[in-house]
């Protein structure tokens, strides 16, 4: 009888068996669902662009306040906020204030700058500038008096194209474009 019984049993999974193989089933559909992203976003472009919408909206509540003109300079991987010196006469990095430091853009994903809706060749920054030279000024200023540089800057990621873009008008108002926002063929 008991040669009866092992015969019944190996023909079927035990519940263990069954339960071990749903759990890595189930580990292996989250994690596809987790790296495919069912919206169609970029969430990285558009945290990225809402920063940088954030901090420039920032900077012209400043320049209305203090009476400061300040600037953003972009370069092909990465971007910096600036302020101009009446005393030096010259534009110079706000590295002193940990948000509007210098950012590197995450790997594969570069910038597109238009002003005035003329495409700008970006250029990085000479590192190898003496003492005595000026950095250029910035492409974006935002002015004491309340006006800006109109802009639009997009962010691009170079694998997948995909896109998310920040908005600036000539009186400061920025807006931004998601990655899920339909790209317009600009000519």
């Amino acid at each position: 009888m008991s040669s009866g019984c092992r015969a019944v049993r190996s023909k079927g999974f035990t519940l263990i068996e069954i339960l071990v193989v749903l759990v890595i089933m189930a580990i292996v559909i989250s994690i596809a669902v987790l790296s495919i992203n069912t919206t169609g976003r970029d969430t990285q472009l558009d945290e990225e662009s809402r920063r940088i919408q954030g901090l420039v909206d920032i900077l012209h509540e400043r320049a209305l306040l203090e009476g400061r003109d300040f600037g953003l300079r972009i370069e092909p991987a990465g971007y910096g906020f600036v302020v101009y010196s009446t005393d030096r006469d010259l534009w110079l990095p706000l590295t002193d204030e940990h948000e509007f430091r210098h950012r590197d853009l995450p790997k594969g994903v570069s910038f597109q700058l238009e002003l005035d809706s003329v495409a700008v060749v970006l250029k990085p920054l000479d590192q190898g500038l003496s003492s005595g030279d000026s950095p250029p000024p910035p492409q974006v200023a935002i002015a004491a008096s309340g006006e800006g540089t109109p802009f639009r800057l997009t962010l691009l990621r170079d694998e997948t194209q995909a896109h998310a873009a920040v908005n600036g008008d000539a009186f400061g108002k920025t807006t931004q474009e998601g990655s899920d926002h339909p790209r317009n063929n600009r000519s």
